[in-house]
């Protein structure tokens, strides 16, 4: 790498460090969870209003701005339909409980951010915007004009990304800052569903349990009848009179994709109930069903492992629990290699629950894999390395990203799970989620140098 070019890139970073950190308070200020549709607003108010103030920011830093009729928005430099692009997003998951402070205002500590959407993504939308900014401010001549894209649901269903690919031609390349560095050039399978109980009318009055499909939950609550129960360390029972308790369970919540290190409130509380045999007899079939597909993230206790040459093993996480219309319902989240598929899932944990349950698939998006071999990939990556000094390799993941939604992308960074954390510093859908200052302004420097190289590829 050029010095002189190197030098220039980290003065200009430090130079605009106040105002990133600034700018991603700013953003993560706004409670863009999905919400009801509004005129003007199709993911509800607060991605729409997170959207606004993303361009707004770009219009601050000189960039063009362009809402998309509020299903997706970006940022632009250059004019033309051949272009490169970078796409993140706004919205974020459900904050959950147990927050140390206000999740909506982000507070440093010891050279760390902490609020939600910080690092997932919020934090990265707004270092391609200064991405971008460099470009504008060094006056540098675009072969192809860039867009950084703004999305606002990316969370749930991702039609954000698919009314922009319906209404706008596609960039030539897109890499997404919503993954770990250096670089993920594949993605599992991943799939969502829910198993479903017949009606039932017995011990369980209540129940409920996490806050999205794709997070494991960190809490989880049922009213039952009984006649005397007891607290656990990680599960609560609170008399509530005429034979009722309360139960609350606590665990470590994380992102699905994920489970490591995680503890799975809504599987402590399907344990609990079945030690202390709260349950009827038809109830019981089905929290044996649940505390299986609890037993083991790797999907091993309902046989449903799975493994191949490309991705790591599969993996398999209850998420939201609830009683709906009578019927206890666990959703699940299985992220899955190439020897697996959702049709093959069903079939297996039909297999498992013995006419105890229905096995119902909501959505399924199949692996996503870039060869090595595209030359934007190894721009990205040499990028990576040269500003790191590290000799990375690709690697891919059981997350899903945008990256699977174009025809040429990569997701790239900024997370570094390999580098140690503090304890205070939480994850990614997580309680106190948490972004290193000094990583992300690396990561700047990353993805400016990667802006700059792709600038020379010659695409088709």
């Amino acid at each position: 790498m050029n010095e002189e070019l190197r030098r220039d890139i980290e003065r200009f970073v430090q130079e605009n460090e106040q105002s990133i950190f600034r700018d991603i308070a700013r953003l993560v200020a706004v409670n863009s969870v999905e919400g009801e549709p509004g005129p003007g607003a199709p993911f509800g108010k607060g991605p729409a209003e997170a959207l606004e103030l993303g361009l707004q920011i770009a219009r601050e830093l000189g960039l063009d701005a362009v809402d998309c009729e509020g299903m997706i928005g970006y940022a632009a430099l250059g004019q033309g339909e051949k272009y490169l692009a970078t796409i993140t997003h706004l919205d974020v998951v459900p904050t959950g409980e147990g927050w140390t402070e206000d999740p909506f205002v982000m507070r440093e500590r010891e050279g760390y951010i902490i609020g939600r959407g910080v690092m997932d993504d919020k934090g990265p939308s707004v270092l391609c915007l200064y991405a971008l900014k460099y470009l504008l401010d060094r006056q540098v001549p675009l072969r192809y004009p860039v867009r950084a894209l703004l999305g606002v649901n990316e969370e749930t269903h991702m039609n954000d990304v698919r009314y922009y690919l319906s209404h706008y031609p596609a960039p030539l390349f897109c890499f997404s800052p919503d993954a770990n560095f250096p670089l993920c050039n594949g993605e599992k399978g991943i799939c969502h569903g829910r198993i479903l109980s017949d009606s039932m009318q017995g011990n369980i009055l209540q129940l409920k349990g996490g806050v999205a499909a794709n997070a494991v939950p960190d809490k989880a609550e049922a009213l039952v009848k009984a006649d005397r129960l007891s607290s656990t360390e990680r599960v609560t029972a609170e008399e509530t009179g005429q034979g009722l308790w309360k139960l609350t369970a606590n665990g470590v919540g994380g992102h699905a994709s994920a489970p490591a290190g995680t503890v799975n409130a809504v599987g402590l509380l399907v344990e609990y109930l079945l030690e202390n045999q709260v349950g009827d007899e038809r109830e019981e079939r089905f929290l044996r069903l649940l505390s299986r597909l609890h037993a083991a993230s790797d999907g091993s206790a309902v046989g449903a492992a799975a493994s191949d040459s490309v991705f790591e093993p599969l993996t398999i996480v209850g998420t939201v629990i609830g009683i709906e219309e009578g019927r206890l319902y666990q959703v699940f989240d299985c992220r899955y290699p190439t020897t697996m598929s959702a049709e093959n899932l069903r079939t297996i944990l039909l297999q498992q629950a013995e006419g105890a349950a229905q096995v119902v698939i909501d959505s399924d998006k199949t692996p996503f894999y870039m060869p090595l071999d595209n030359p934007a990939v190894q721009v990205c990556i040499d990028a990576y390395n040269a500003i790191t000094g590290e000799q990375a390799v690709p690697y891919t993941i059981g997350g899903g990203t945008y990256a699977r939604m174009f025809p040429n992308a990569v997701s790239f960074g900024p997370e570094h799970p390999e580098r140690p954390q503090p304890d205070f510093a939480g994850p990614i859908h997580g309680v106190d989620e948490a972004a290193s200052k000094a990583y992300f302004l690396e990561a700047l420097q990353v993805y400016i140098l990667a802006l700059l190289e792709l600038e020379k590829l010659d695409f088709q």
